[in-house]
């Protein structure tokens, strides 16, 4: 099972805080974003998005990068100052 948490503006946009995805075996981050899409379609304009940040385990990776069980994956929009 991987965890996977909504943040920021986006957490409002798909109207969810956090969900799993069970696996039992590694998966990229795309991957992750695949399966999230599938199980739910309304949220793929919002998780497609190219400026979105992701990171694993409180670590900024990139789409590439192997999520493994019991890991942490979160979205979240760029963050901006002021």
């Amino acid at each position: 099972m991987i965890k996977v948490s909504f943040f920021a503006a986006l957490r409002e946009q798909l109207n969810c805080n956090e969900t799993q995805l069970n696996v039992s075996e590694s998966i990229t981050v795309e991957q992750a974003r695949v399966l999230l899409v599938e199980s739910h379609p309304e949220w793929q304009q919002h998780l497609k998005n190219n400026s979105l940040l992701t990171a694993v385990n409180h670590d900024l990776v990139d789409d590439n990068f192997i999520v493994k069980p019991n890991d942490e994956l979160a979205f979240f929009p760029p963050v901006t100052g002021g």
